[in-house]
């Protein structure tokens, strides 16, 4: 074993520290590890002494395979909720309210996604959720998902996803291509070609890979069907909601290679530091909270080591609340909002699942945690 010392440091090229270091650094201090290097962003003379790991050590410890992009101004795009009255109907006011919120915090609203019930809900209702936003935000943007609403063993419906994708266009928005039976369960070049179709019918298109926990019909793509999406120009930006950093690492080295202009949207709610690597957002987590998402995004392109405290504190609500069963997610965001005092009651879709009532002690505690971080 070989010891090393460092002490006042940018960017060293120690190789191979022990993994207990590894862990440590990155948890604690915002170190980036990799390929046997530690990229230090803000911090300096912290290092002091460390042990090398064996040739056998290292090939067993698999790390990422891009690196912290420090000081970078992150696109935050924000799924809308869309709230309920205790009668069960929609609570327009409590909508408006959000989407102004959000819009003013600057995050892109995102609506008729998953988090404002997108598969639930009615085309008329859809087209009144659009309408309200583009009222507000103007001439600035926001995206809307186009949903097919398909069966098992249907085919591709081409026809569909055009009708709303040129429904999204006409009230101003950035259509999701949200994910279907027939889409996904395709050979993977029938997949690839299915979204070259739906390019020619757009001006922009964002892509959209989602894990089956969120919904049946979801699928996570292959690497080589997400480098051909790559050559797509009209799509400029992919959602990516597995909830595996290994799989948005590899989308991450792969756009940086390919295409850097290209957005990829994590849509890991249980990792939402993979913005420190290079991904924006597109998260249902960040409708609990846009303005202190925009908080912490703005510590993070100044360089303010405040970022990892804040991130911690919206990661826990981000894991209590997307525990399974996932999409029961939505009912501890209308419970939450509620309890910020921003929409009229915590009541869901009644065809969403729920969550139990003892979770609003626990969202309590953390929106007092929250709070002290207004004015910071």
């Amino acid at each position: 074993m070989k010891k090393i010392g460092v002490a006042d440091c940018q960017d060293i090229n120690v190789v191979n520290i022990q993994v207990d270091f590894c862990v440590l650094f990155e948890s604690c201090l915002g170190f980036r590890i990799r390929e046997g290097s530690v990229i230090i962003g803000e911090s300096r003379s912290i290092l002091r002494s460390g042990t090398c790991m064996t040739d056998s050590q290292q090939r067993a410890f698999s790390i990422a395979p891009v690196p912290v992009v420090t000081r970078r101004k992150i696109t935050g795009v924000s799924a809308i909720l869309l709230p309920f009255t205790t009668t069960g109907e929609v609570d327009w006011p409590g909508f408006r309210r959000h989407v102004h919120r959000t819009f003013d915090a600057g995050l892109l609203p995102a609506v008729n996604m998953d988090t404002g019930y997108g598969n639930l809900i009615d085309d008329s209702t859809k087209k009144m959720v659009m309408g309200e936003t583009k009222a507000i935000v103007g001439d600035g943007k926001f995206v809307a998902g186009a949903f097919v609403n398909d069966q098992l063993g249907d085919g591709f419906d081409l026809d569909a996803y055009s009708r709303g994708m040129e429904l999204i266009e006409s009230f101003g928005g950035i259509p999701v291509i949200f994910q279907s039976f027939g889409l996904t369960r395709q050979p993977d070049h029938q997949i690839v070609e299915s979204y070259r179709e739906l390019a020619v019918n757009c001006d922009q298109m964002i892509g959209f890979e989602l894990s089956n926990v969120f919904a049946p019909f979801g699928a996570i793509y292959s690497l080589e069907v997400y480098r051909q999406l790559l050559e797509i120009k009209r799509c400029t930006g992919a959602k990516h909601s597995s909830l595996s950093r290994k799989k948005e690492w590899d989308r991450l080295a792969l756009r940086n290679e390919l295409r850097p202009e290209f957005k990829v949207f994590t849509g890991n709610d249980l990792a939402i530091d993979m913005v420190m690597y290079g991904s924006d957002y597109l998260l249902g987590l960040s409708t609990f909270a846009p303005d202190f998402f925009s908080k912490r995004d703005a510590l993070w392109a100044s360089g303010d080591a405040r970022f990892y405290e804040l991130n911690d504190l919206l990661q826990y609500l981000g894991c209590f609340s997307f525990r399974d069963p996932v999409p029961a997610y939505k009912h501890d965001a209308a419970l939450f909002l509620n309890i910020r005092g921003w929409i009229a009651s915590g009541k869901t879709h009644p065809d969403s699942p729920n969550r139990p009532l003892a979770d609003i002690e626990v969202l309590k505690t953390i929106h007092r945690q929250l709070i002290q971080w207004e004015g910071c």
